[in-house]
């Protein structure tokens, strides 16, 4: 019997003009005979921290009285609330954490009295109570997970992302004589290194498929509203050629989501410079 098969290796991007695009995982990036675990290819975990600022619906006692969020009952056969029910079909794989609580967001000195809301972005994933400053010597901890993207980042090639969808002041005191940087990141690298927002879009995208080209080719390119795909076509011609079909179809997908995010964020730009007014 002879194997034919092709490898592919999981860290294999489609690179052209101005863009690096990374792979879904592929059939083809299991070696023939090859159990997946013990290889390169083994799907990476991936962890995703969100924040809901000023609480969320559920946070309050009626929430809490009427378990909009927690489930009535522990173990395996929890009965889903209201907000957690469309989360129903994945039951084998959710964990519900309660009865969590964070007391560094509380107040520790008459001083800090009435500042919860200054602090408790800076407390989310840090469970560190910040130093009470408006200067550059701000203090917290070190966020979870910065701590999962020191151990488990490293083969990516961005180790983390911090996005937000609000612009928050990272210089000056917000109130309470606390640093406005402690209303807004989530993320810090260290206890004294807030991690910056990425709030456009447009450079979030950038930042996760393109590559090279200096800044006045990549203006190019999205003022004549050409797509990031289009520098690698002539690579995954050459590629989808070394491909079953099922991956064929897997990779075309994929390619199609991307390039879908990319749609709708040339059409908020193009609505943004249009002056006109956005429902929301």
């Amino acid at each position: 019997m002879f194997i034919t098969k092709k490898h592919l290796s999981r860290r294999t991007v489609l690179r052209g003009m101005g863009a690096t695009v990374a792979m879904p995982f592929l059939d083809a990036m299991v070696p023939a005979q090859t159990v997946l675990r013990k290889t390169a290819a083994q799907p990476r975990t991936r962890l995703a921290c969100i924040e809901m600022v000023h609480g969320c619906a559920g946070s309050t006692q009626d929430g809490i009285d009427k378990h909009y969020w927690m489930p009535t009952s522990g173990g395996a056969d929890f009965d889903f609330t209201m907000i957690l029910k469309p989360l129903e079909p994945f039951r084998d794989y959710l964990t519900v954490v309660t009865h969590t609580d964070l007391p560094p967001a509380e107040a520790w000195s008459a001083a800090e009295e009435g500042a919860a809301h200054f602090r408790s972005s800076a407390v989310f994933l840090t469970a560190a109570h910040p130093k009470q400053t408006e200067a550059s010597d701000v203090l917290a901890g070190t966020s979870i997970d910065q701590i999962y993207a020191q151990q488990c980042g490293q083969d990516t090639p961005l180790p983390s992302l911090q996005l937000g969808i609000e612009n928050v002041d990272a210089a000056g005191a917000c109130g309470f004589n606390y640093a406005c940087v402690y209303s807004g990141p989530i993320s810090w690298s260290s206890p004294t290194t807030p991690m910056p927002l990425t709030i456009d879009p447009r450079m979030a995208f950038e930042n996760l498929f393109g590559d090279g080209g200096s800044p006045g080719e990549r203006a190019a390119r999205q003022k004549a509203n050409r797509s990031i795909l289009d520098g690698i076509m002539r690579e995954l011609g050459v590629l989808q050629k070394d491909l079953g079909t099922r991956d064929r179809h897997r990779l075309d997908t994929y390619l199609e989501s991307v390039r879908e995010i990319e749609r709708r964020i040339q059409k908020i730009e193009q609505h943004n410079a249009s002056g006109l007014h956005r429902e929301l």
